[in-house]
């Protein structure tokens, strides 16, 4: 099995598209291989999968965690379709406080790899979707911290209209700036 391997416009970030064998029966795909995601550059030991549901203009995000509980995300989404989101907060980074995403859907079974010392969040675009996603960390909640999803200096451009779902923790989070960060860009990241 394939996969294709695209660096968006923050390098770090991946979009995965596996090989996808479909006929009358159904699907299948398999989205994760050690050894070719190894060979691509993406070398991570994942430790937990996460599985998110979430209705209509839900925004999850933005979240990290702090060393030494940072986390690698792999994210892909198996019921309808979200617009997923990583914004660089690794100091001294060229990428610093820039965002990358892209969307993913059950249709395209694309998936993004984000690594550690990245932000995440999504928005969900359909009427309902759901999420998996292995990370490299266990949840740590001394660990968790995050950035509020409309930070006007990251400038995310969300496809949405109206003010998004977001839970009272999200609503709260602070700014970039302001935001608890120990990651330090290294420059073979």
């Amino acid at each position: 099995m394939n996969f294709k391997f695209k660096k968006l416009s923050i390098p770090d970030i991946i979009l995965i598209t596996p090989e996808i064998f479909e006929d009358a029966r159904g699907f299948f795909v398999e989205t994760y291989k050690k050894s070719t995601f190894e060979k691509a550059a993406i070398k991570t030991n994942f430790v937990q999968d996460n599985h998110s549901k979430s209705k209509k203009h839900v925004l999850r995000g933005l979240h990290y965690q702090l060393p030494p509980m940072e986390q690698a995300k792999l994210i892909m989404c198996t019921r309808g379709k979200v617009f997923d989101v990583a914004v660089d907060i690794r100091r001294s980074s060229p990428y610093y406080g820039k965002w990358a995403g892209d969307y993913l859907s059950e249709e395209n079974k694309n998936m993004l790899f984000i690594p550690a010392g990245f932000a995440h969040g999504f928005l969900v675009l359909s009427d309902k979707a759901e999420i998996i996603y292995k990370i490299s960390q266990e949840y740590s909640r001394e660990h968790e911290r995050g950035i509020l999803w409309n930070d006007p200096e990251i400038g995310i451009v969300w496809p949405i209209n109206k003010k998004p779902v977001l839970s009272e923790k999200d609503k709260n989070l602070p700014n970039l700036k302001k935001a608890e960060n120990t990651f330090i860009y290294k420059e073979h990241d």
